[in-house]
């Protein structure tokens, strides 16, 4: 995967995360030693080349909300990799 070391070291976070369960950006941002970095692991995700196989829909807002997926289909899409995990959102 190409990218800045930042954001491959966000995308190799996310695909530790299992199926059926989420992070926020900002447990991500604690995970890889940069605790004042949500927006920028929120940034990374948005530019993550294979949402699917680095799987971004699995994180969310530190409020519960969805925040954004840049893979095809956008939000509604997220919501739906999500439900199809297992979980109600």
């Amino acid at each position: 995967m190409k990218g800045t070391p930042f954001q491959v070291k966000v995308w190799n976070e996310l695909k530790k995360i299992p199926r059926g369960e989420v992070r926020t950006y900002k447990e991500i941002a604690i995970k890889i030693g940069k605790p004042k970095a949500a927006r920028a692991v929120a940034n990374a995700c948005a530019l993550n080349p294979n949402p699917i196989i680095v799987p971004c829909h699995r994180v969310i807002r530190s409020n519960g909300e969805l925040g954004g997926y840049s893979g095809p289909g956008g939000i509604k899409q997220k919501k739906e990799l999500l439900e199809n995990e297992g979980l109600s959102i």
